[in-house]
C-alpha cells in the first residue's frame, strides 16, 4: 500500500462511506472539483449542496461543473457554509451522508479572502446536528498562508473537544513534511 496524498485519502474516505442517492455538502466549492467527486460518488438520484462565499468561485463551478457532469443534482449557493443549516431544506436534515471542506482560500483567487475558524467551526456544529449516524466530515486543512495557521488552530482544538460518544475524530498528516503541508480531519458522526 502506498500512502496517499491528502485530498485522494480524503476522498478514498468518502469513497468508503457515502452512496448513490444520498445527500452530500461540498463546504468550500472552491472551482468545483470536489463537487463534481461529490456529484459523481452520489449518482443524478442523489443530491449536492455546494456553498462558497464568492460570487467568482459559484460562476467558475458552474461552468466546469456543465462541462463535466449531470449538474441536475447539484445546487449551488452563493453563501458561506455557516449558513448551512438554514439553507439546506429540513426535508434533508437527518439524511446528509458526508461533507468536505477545503481550508484556505481559492486557488488562483484573491488569496485575502480565506476561510475562518469561527464560521468552520458553526458549520461543523450544524453538519452535526443534520448529518445522519455513521456521516463523514471530512477537512482538507491548508494553512501555509497568512491567517491559515489561526483556523488550524481553531478547528484542531473545536475537534479534541467532540465527545467521543457524538463522533470520532481522526487526523492523517505527513509529519515530515515542510512548507506547512495540509492535513485532513474526518469525523464521524456516531
Amino acid at each position: 500500500m502506498k500512502l496517499m496524498k491528502v485530498i485522494d485519502f480524503a476522498h478514498s474516505l468518502l469513497k468508503e462511506s457515502v452512496t448513490k442517492k444520498e445527500i452530500v455538502v461540498d463546504a468550500t466549492v472552491g472551482n468545483g472539483y470536489d463537487t463534481e467527486f461529490l456529484a459523481n460518488l452520489v449518482g443524478p438520484k442523489g443530491r449536492v449542496f455546494g456553498f462558497d462565499i464568492q460570487k467568482m468561485a459559484i460562476e467558475q463551478a458552474k461552468r466546469y461543473l456543465a462541462e463535466k457532469t449531470c449538474t441536475e443534482n447539484i445546487v449551488l449557493i452563493n453563501k458561506g457554509h455557516e449558513t448551512l443549516k438554514d439553507s439546506i431544506p429540513e426535508q434533508y436534515h437527518g439524511q446528509v451522508a458526508g461533507a468536505i471542506f477545503n481550508l484556505g482560500y481559492l486557488p488562483g483567487g484573491d488569496k485575502q479572502i480565506i476561510t475562518h475558524g469561527n464560521t468552520t467551526i458553526n458549520a461543523l456544529k450544524q453538519l452535526l446536528e443534520i448529518m445522519k449516524p455513521g456521516a463523514l466530515i471530512v477537512l482538507v486543512i491548508y494553512h501555509g498562508h497568512p491567517g491559515g495557521e489561526i483556523e488550524r488552530d481553531q478547528v484542531l482544538n473545536f475537534v479534541q473537544t467532540i465527545d467521543q460518544k457524538k463522533a470520532h475524530v481522526l487526523q492523517y498528516q505527513f509529519i515530515n513534511q515542510i512548507n506547512q503541508p495540509p492535513f485532513v480531519i474526518a469525523i464521524e458522526k456516531r
